[in-house]
Order: C-alpha cells, then structure tokens, then sequence
C-alpha cells in the first residue's frame, strides 16, 4: 500500500495540470493541514512544486533522489515491489531482503539502497558502494516450482535490465551471457542469485541488481575495474532518473517472470533474450576445468545454458564456468 506522500507524488507526476488541494483532500481523505505537510515535505527533499492560489499544486521538477515515497509513487506493478524497503545505507541489499523473507514478507518484497557498505559479487568479492551514483537493489520471490528452475531466474533478470536500460537510455544495452549487461563492451550492471532450498522446495530466492547509473568519470571506479567498468551517464551523456529505471526493472521483471512461469523454461524469452545477447554468434573461449576450448556460441538452450559450436561443428552445452568472449573485457 502507498504511503499518503507516494499517493499525492503519483498524482502530482501523472497531472498535467495543477492539483488543487481540495481534489487531494478528497481523494485520499485527508485534510487540507495533512496536504499542506506533505507538499512542504516534498519540497525540502527537493521537489520543486509550484502553488498557486485557486489553483492548487503543479510539479515542476524531482530531484535524483531515491526514497520509498519517490520509488513508490512511480510503480505501476502488479506484486513487484508493491512491499518495499528503502534504506540510506546499509550492509548488502541481499542480506537485508533475506531476512524480510525470513520475517514473513510477501513474494515480490523490494530492497533499495543508496548506500551498500558490503555488497558481494562472484567468487564473494565484496566493495563499498558510494551514495548517490548507482542503483542497490533486491527482489525477494516465494516461487513454487521445484530448485532447478531457479538458476534461469538469473536470465529473466539480467533480459529485464537490459530491456530497461534500453528503455529508460536509448543505449544498446547487451547481455554478455549469463547476466553481465554490458553497453558498448563494458560493464554497468551484475546480478547476484541466491536461494535458500529446504529438501525439494524453494523458501525463498533474492536476486540483488547493482547498476552503475550516473558516475561521471572512469576515475570514480577503483582502479582494478577501470578497464572494463563504465555507467550509463558516461555513456549516454545524459544524467539518469534512478527511481525511473528501478521502476522500469520491476515492470519488466514482473512481466518476463509471470511469462517465465507459464512453461517453467525459457522458451518464451528465448527470442527477446537473444536480441541482447553479444556472445550471439560471437568467438567464445570457454574456460572449463577439464580443459578450455574456442568455438563460436549459438544462443542460449530454453534452459538458459549457452550452446557454443566447436571447431570440429560439434555443438556443446555449456553449464558453468566462466566464458570469455572476443572483443569483450580485454579478451581478442
């Protein structure tokens, strides 16, 4: 449920008009002092909001800013998100939607953060986020299918922000497999799935997406992942809404997991996810313990594993590991 704040946002964003305070009062049965107070909140966090007398309340401006009130005023969706946390800083967005999965909360719960102090990648590499550049966010899921469908929820995801950024940007956003997005061959985005399995059933999945949205210089990476980190400013030139593209990741996460879910495979994404796919008939090197090899990947399986054609023309199944590709990430 929105808060009376996100309500009276939602409603001053959606207008093209001014608002009067009366047409607030009535519609979400508060008081003219209730909408008063608002309107004053709003504007100190930085909303320009114009008032005029008999006329009532027109949004000019909203500020970068992350809140619940702001995040929430923009949702159109159905169950994602619609149970959200904000937070200004914390620990690991993950970590914290696990444990609101632990206290009861509902299928589709959201974590944001503007500050993750312990946020964890691959291999449990762990960095300090800064405030007020990049996107901290955890979807908490309560499916009801069986543990080993659970690791394509990493590709529904990772086609859902490419499709937003895409969206939200107008940049090519791609999708080196399975869920680096990747806009021209660096990094802006990862996801990290974790699971929390009980004998044959899924308690509860997180799914945590960090994007490096408005960082305005390579220089603001650590060094170490210079080379192959970029952000959607850097790119685009173009100063990014994070709230609007939190809210466009949830619309099309809701959307692609709800069809996800109708066959249980991927066989109804496949197309949408292989119009962002850069490993698509693209030279692979596949670094596998047993042995690395080269060949040439063909798309994804409708189980989400990468199909990649050898030398010799013999078609593989690739699982794990981690797969390098060609004019990607340094690797020619």
């Amino acid at each position: 449920m929105k808060t009376d704040k996100s309500n009276i946002l939602a409603l001053l964003r959606d207008s093209r008009d001014y608002v009067s305070g009366q047409q607030l009062c009535d519609r979400f049965g508060v008081s003219r002092t209730a909408v008063w107070k608002v309107i004053n909140q709003l504007k100190e966090e930085g909303y320009q909001i114009e008032a005029v007398s008999r006329k009532g309340y027109r949004l000019i401006e909203s500020p970068d800013v992350l809140s619940r009130s702001e995040i929430a005023s923009r949702l159109k969706t159905k169950w994602a998100g619609q149970c959200l946390y904000y937070l200004d800083e914390t620990g690991s967005t993950n970590i914290d939607a696990k444990r609101y999965a632990e206290e009861g909360d509902p299928h589709g719960t959201t974590v944001v953060a503007e500050k993750q102090t312990a946020g964890r990648g691959r291999r449990g590499k762990y960095w300090e986020s800064p405030p007020g550049t990049a996107i901290y966010m955890t979807i908490m899921l309560k499916p009801k299918f069986a543990p080993d469908k659970a690791s394509m929820l990493t590709l529904v995801m990772a086609l859902s922000v490419a499709e937003a950024i895409s969206e939200e940007t107008g940049l090519n956003a791609g999708i080196k497999w399975p869920n680096d997005i990747v806009v021209h061959k660096k990094k802006v985005c990862g996801i990290l799935t974790e699971l929390n399995v009980e004998t044959d059933y899924i308690q509860y999945v997180v799914i945590g997406v960090g994007i490096n949205v408005n960082n305005g210089a390579p220089e603001e990476f650590p060094e170490e992942i210079r080379p192959v980190a970029t952000s959607l400013k850097i790119e685009s030139g173009l100063q990014i809404s994070r709230a609007s593209l939190i809210e466009r990741v949830l619309d099309r996460f809701e959307q692609n997991y709800d069809t996800f879910v109708t066959t249980l495979d991927l066989s109804r994404l496949i197309e949408a996810y292989s119009r962002h796919l850069l490993n698509l008939n693209a030279g692979v090197k596949v670094l596998d313990p047993k042995g690395s090899y080269t060949g040439i990947a063909r798309g994804i399986s409708t189980t989400g594993e990468l199909l990649v054609e050898k030398e010799g023309g013999e078609m593989v199944t690739v699982y794990a590991g981690e797969v390098s590709v060609r004019g990607l990430y340094g690797y020619t």
